[in-house]
């Protein structure tokens, strides 16, 4: 059983679709760098051998990841190739390598790379969607076992055309010889469903390219018995298991010393997804503190002749896997609440200084988190973090609540610039933000994450829900 299971693990890399999408990028960056420094300097030093060894690492598997929308790919592919171009142009001049590179070829590849990337996928998504290409790549499918996963498994083949599978058949002994039977959105013929011991027989007469088993554990027995059958075909043989119908966060396939083991709740920042998430939150967050340093001067003098108290309010919160973190905030109150009762802010609340109201609104009061980025206790973007207090009330009351932990918190993230930011008045207030703070780690990406930053900086000058 495990051996089957092994194979699902590996054949899901290794599919044309998933090959391209992840080489395209960095095959391209570099194909394009190379090319214009034999254009322009006409041999190629070593120095570029390591720098493109750097944009292989930064760009690697690629942000081709929105292949129906255009406008999506786009801003997509931009926001990850700046953000590239961004981190090497940081470390080539803190490091004084930059000036050994030629400002001709960095120039004429930071333009002209992106350009050729947007119209490479738009190229390559006509392409992989052609009929010719759909043909080639054609499989046959049956489908053992009739559930919920047997459904949902037909629903997804049959929506996604670019899989270009084409399912002949359903097996399942409690189905024969019904009239009619629901699979997807589709009622079937009773008749397409045979016998599960004819399985063996009807893949080698009709050449069938993958089986696909939906039976439950409990059936062990009789899957066991079905392994056994289809030793005598060439199919590929595919294990569905129901785990798969729970709402998976960050789901993939591992393995430990050989034996395969299922992420069901993971987090999106391991291996290098991890180091690419903390060099961007190094390079972001120093930068803009560099930048924005004659504006916290100034918002720390307004806070220390508005009222009297200190000018960093400082709160415990929950950080990373749910331990317990210190963030700093511009004091923006005349209290300073970090205890068992914390009240969230409201509208024209009493605790809130003039000048508070100012930074709040703007949310200057939010700029010394930049600092806990820089010391790894948050990142730029992320689930935002709760008080203490808040935490223990809304665990009890929010299924799923502690996930949002599998991540560091963020100064900004989906849910606020998804309009839940401020008061949440109501559970389902809560609730709706907690959504957000889930499918961001679901889908989190390089240009997710710079979609988010710029998405805060307009809603800086116009969210009525900042006070």
């Amino acid at each position: 059983m495990l051996r089957f299971q092994q194979k699902l693990s590996f054949s899901k890399s290794l599919t044309i679709n998933q090959m391209i999408k992840i080489l395209v990028d960095p095959v391209l960056i570099i194909f394009m760098l190379f090319g214009l420094i034999l254009l322009i300097e006409g041999r190629l030093s070593s120095h570029y051998i390591v720098l493109s060894i750097m944009v292989f690492a930064l760009s690697f598997p690629g942000s081709w990841h929105n292949q129906g929308n255009f406008v999506k790919d786009m801003l997509a592919t931009l926001s990850q190739w700046f953000l590239i171009v961004g981190i090497l142009l940081f470390f080539g001049y803190a490091t004084k390598y930059l000036p050994i590179f030629s400002s001709q070829v960095l120039m004429a590849w930071v333009l002209i790379t992106p350009l050729v990337l947007v119209l490479t996928h738009r190229i390559m998504r006509h392409y992989l969607m052609s009929n010719h290409y759909l043909a080639y790549i054609k499989k046959t499918a049956v489908i053992v076992g009739r559930n919920e996963l047997c459904h949902q498994l037909h629903s997804r083949i049959e929506g996604n055309r670019q899989l270009s599978i084409e399912i002949k058949g359903y097996f399942d002994d409690l189905t024969v010889g019904n009239p009619k039977v629901k699979v997807g959105n589709q009622l079937l013929d009773g008749h397409m469903f045979r016998p599960m011991n004819e399985i063996a027989d009807y893949v080698k007469r009709h050449a069938i390219d993958l089986i696909y088993i939906t039976l439950p554990p409990s059936m062990h027995v009789q899957m066991m018995a079905l392994l056994d059958d289809l030793k005598d075909t060439t199919a590929s043989i595919y294990f569905v298991p129901d785990f798969f119908m729970v709402d998976l966060i960050q789901g993939r396939i591992d393995e430990i010393d050989g034996m395969p083991v299922v992420a069901m709740c993971e987090t999106p920042f391991t291996s290098f997804n991890g180091m690419v998430k903390r060099i961007s939150d190094i390079v972001i967050s120093g930068v803009l503190l560099l930048l924005l340093l004659p504006l916290l001067v100034i918002v720390a003098v307004g806070v220390k002749l508005s009222s009297k108290g200190p000018v960093l309010f400082k709160q415990r919160r929950y950080g990373l896997d749910g331990q317990e973190i210190i963030v700093y905030k511009f004091r923006s109150m005349k209290v300073m609440e970090d205890g068992a009762t914390v009240m969230q802010a409201t509208l024209n609340d009493k605790r809130v200084t003039a000048f508070g109201k100012i930074i709040r609104k703007t949310s200057l009061d939010e700029l010394p988190q930049f600092i806990n980025v820089l010391q790894g206790r948050m990142s730029v973007v992320g689930p935002r973090p709760h008080a203490v207090t808040h935490n223990e009330m809304y665990r009890k009351l929010i299924k799923g609540y502690m996930i949002r932990h599998k991540v560091k918190p963020g100064i900004t993230g989906w849910a606020q610039v998804n309009g839940c930011r401020g008061e949440t008045k109501t559970v389902e207030n809560m609730k709706e933000r907690i959504e957000y703070d889930l499918e961001y780690l679901k889908k989190w990406s390089l240009a997710l994450d710079l979609r988010i930053i710029l998405k805060t900086i307009l809603l800086v000058f116009k969210d009525s829900k900042a006070y």
